[in-house]
């Protein structure tokens, strides 16, 4: 089965090159695999049309015992996380009685969603931002914003940071989605399809930068505090400077860990911006932290354990190197990613041991999957949402 190399398929990604082909193509075939425990879907539901073939990141979000999920063109439906049973739907498109055969292009849903103050938050390609209530699905507000907005928004102090295609974030009150503060972002001439989810810690908005810097503002104004490279670009031609920082910053203690494609990983001092250490990695998923470890994947989709504290690498497995693998999702002992063909596949979290893998809708996964209790949350391109029992 032929599968696209993965540098091919993160350049793709670009808004810039919409026309590059598949030449550099190679045959993958999964390892073979004794799966030692059996992967147990508890409940399996739909979501729309899902995201299909578009870069779309609307991760599942959870709040206590209910699931939230979105499809592209602008299907927003509440699950019980007990048993997946739909507790609202919600169209959200400003004319959802068009009918089917007229065509559109629908909501062009792209980033969330994030819950928070009551509310859902989700941006959208056509450059606008809207908010939900919580409880019942209903659209409270929707506002334009001067770009697209591809990641999920963060949420803190008293407000909403939306980072833009343009290079801007904003700040918007949670309420009524009023404009507080604007921080402009350099913009090189040739990035990757994608932006990074901003974070918010002491006071502070951490955002990472297609220039490969880390940057943090002050959250009630939008002042810079520091700013750091997590790579610098080098080489003679647009394609080798790519070094944007499209991943969520993660702060544990009193540091910041991001990673840059083409770049490094970096552990950063939360107060000053001071490197403490950096690591040759390049990714543009999302990483996460359990206890004193960071699980990355890379640009080539080989999945590393890191001590946080030093970034020392504990193990690598690079048996799915090139399947285009989610980000990590941590469930008990196990590591849960997915990949372009919709199989979950499981790793030892100690060792680092392919375990399990399971298959699911074959139109693949695209987003990590996300804990929710003794749960497992994932959801495919075509908009199956599945609750993945704890091994």
């Amino acid at each position: 089965m032929k599968k696209f190399s993965l540098a091919v398929l993160a350049l793709c990604g670009s808004a810039l090159l919409a026309g590059c082909t598949s030449k550099d193509e190679e045959e993958l075939v999964l390892p073979e695999i004794n799966n030692q425990f059996k992967t147990q879907v508890v409940w399996q539901e739909s979501v729309g049309n899902g995201v299909e073939h578009y870069f779309s990141r609307l991760t599942p979000a959870v709040y206590k015992d209910t699931v939230y999920a979105a499809s592209r063109d602008g299907i927003v439906s509440a699950f019980a996380l007990a048993d997946g049973k739909r507790l609202w739907r919600t169209d959200v498109r400003e004319n959802s009685s068009i009918w089917p055969w007229q065509g559109g292009e629908g909501a062009k849903l792209s980033g969330g969603i994030l819950q928070a103050f009551g509310k859902l938050y989700i941006g959208s390609e056509h450059g606008s931002v809207i908010a939900l209530d919580r409880e019942t699905g209903e659209v409270l507000w929707r506002k334009s914003v001067p770009g697209e907005a591809l990641s999920t928004p963060a949420a803190g102090e008293g407000l909403i940071y939306v980072n833009l295609g343009s290079g801007k974030l904003l700040a918007l009150h949670p309420d009524t989605g009023e404009e507080r503060w604007t921080y402009e972002q350099e913009m090189p001439a040739l990035t990757l399809r994608g932006l990074s989810s901003p974070n918010v810690a002491a006071g502070g908005v951490l955002v990472g930068e297609e220039t490969g810097r880390l940057s943090v503002l002050i959250a009630n104004s939008g002042f810079a505090a520091w700013s750091a490279d997590v790579a610098v670009a080098k080489g003679a031609s647009e394609f080798e400077r790519l070094v944007d920082v499209d991943t969520k910053p993660l702060v544990s203690g009193a540091y910041v860990y991001s990673i840059a494609y083409n770049g490094n990983l970096a552990a950063l001092d939360l107060r000053t911006g001071n490197v403490v250490w950096k690591r040759e990695y390049s990714s543009y998923r999302e990483m996460t932290i359990e206890g004193q470890t960071i699980y990355l994947v890379d640009s080539d989709g080989v999945v590393y354990a890191l001590d946080k504290d030093s970034g020392i690498e504990r193990w690598s497995q690079s048996a799915l190197r090139g399947w285009y693998l989610t980000g990590p999702g941590v469930l008990g002992d196990y590591l849960a990613l997915g990949d372009q063909e919709g199989n979950l596949h499981w790793l030892n979290r100690t060792t680092g041991e392919l375990v399990a893998r399971a298959e699911f809708d074959g139109s693949g996964f695209y987003v990590e999957p996300i804990q929710a209790d003794d749960k497992l949350i994932v959801i495919t391109r075509d908009g199956e949402i599945s609750a993945i029992a704890k091994p």
